[in-house]
């Protein structure tokens, strides 16, 4: 009988590309991976992966069995969700993707609230980026994700996939007190074409959204530092390096000198949402995390 963790391996292989990514995506080693697909290349006969340059790529029958194993592995996480759900209990691991303020903001709580109403359901938090944790959840190796979609940029979700908004994070531009924007109610993109900015790493969402703001006018955002926490960019604002803009979801209080002014033309605003495979909706322990996550970010979230 062909073995269903060994066939979520050859899926994951075949979703991000090659051993190494699907070992770590599914939290196991290479090894136990590459064991994983020779035991199914036994038990079907055939081979599964070829080498292609330092990767590896399935075969045309691997393709085939991977295609056919997605809708299996569907169907039998739905099986058990549905027996989880008839039993009642909420037990069980939950394997979130998250983002960075949303950890901070709202996971951490949701841990507490979690444990309270239901003490034997665990939840591992790893930090993903929303577009990576969509994928991660569609892929099998997270459970859920919690993600973020800056509008007018999509956050595209596949259709076997189920969403909750949880509402709406605000972004304002951070200013030192010194600085002449210190003084204005709000700001347009107009204030701000001049301007030295922080920004996170080219590629994200965050540094995506900061680039259409000026694009819409026709320039380019002088980005003189790039960094991966809001922290570091705060920190350059207190000094008065840069201005930055920072979702106010998670940030905590700004220290004395650094100054927030919404940003108005065009408003900052992102939706944060969470994402779990329908086949899980029947499960209790996904439940009772989605729950508390929303709770939690029902207190930070408009």
């Amino acid at each position: 009988m062909i073995d269903p963790i060994a066939l979520r391996s050859l899926v994951a292989v075949e979703s991000y590309g090659s051993v190494g990514a699907a070992a770590a995506a599914l939290d196991y080693t290479p090894s136990a991976v590459s064991q994983q697909i020779k035991r199914l290349e036994t038990q079907t006969g055939v081979q599964l992966l070829e080498r292609q340059g330092r990767g590896v790529l399935l075969t045309e029958a691997g393709r085939t069995l991977s295609e056919s194993a997605r809708d299996l592995l569907s169907h039998m996480e739905r099986l058990e969700s549905r027996v989880h759900g008839v039993s009642g209990e909420t037990v069980g691991t939950v394997r979130l993707a998250t983002f960075a303020t949303a950890y901070r903001g709202i996971v951490v709580g949701a841990i507490g609230r979690l444990r309270a109403v239901a003490p034997d359901v665990v939840l591992r938090p790893d930090e993903i980026d929303p577009w990576d944790a969509v994928d991660a959840v569609a892929a099998g190796s997270h459970d859920l994700a919690l993600v973020h979609n800056w509008e007018p940029l999509p956050l595209a979700i596949p259709d076997h996939l189920d969403v909750r908004h949880l509402g709406r994070d605000r972004a304002d531009v951070l200013v030192h007190v010194d600085h002449p924007l210190a003084s204005h109610r709000t700001l347009g993109v107009a204030d701000v074409l001049d301007e030295d900015w922080a920004s996170v790493a080219p590629g994200s969402i965050c540094h995506q959204w900061l680039q259409k703001m000026y694009f819409d006018v026709g320039r380019a955002p002088r980005i003189t530092h790039v960094a991966l926490e809001f922290a570091t960019h705060i920190a350059l604002v207190a000094r008065g390096e840069c201005i930055a803009l920072v979702p106010r979801l998670g940030r905590g209080p700004l220290p004395p000198g650094v100054v927030a002014v919404p940003i108005v033309e065009p408003v900052s605003e992102r939706t944060v949402s969470l994402v779990w495979r329908r086949t899980m909706t029947e499960r209790p322990a996904l439940a009772a995390t989605v729950e508390a996550l929303a709770a939690e970010g029902s207190r930070d979230l408009t």
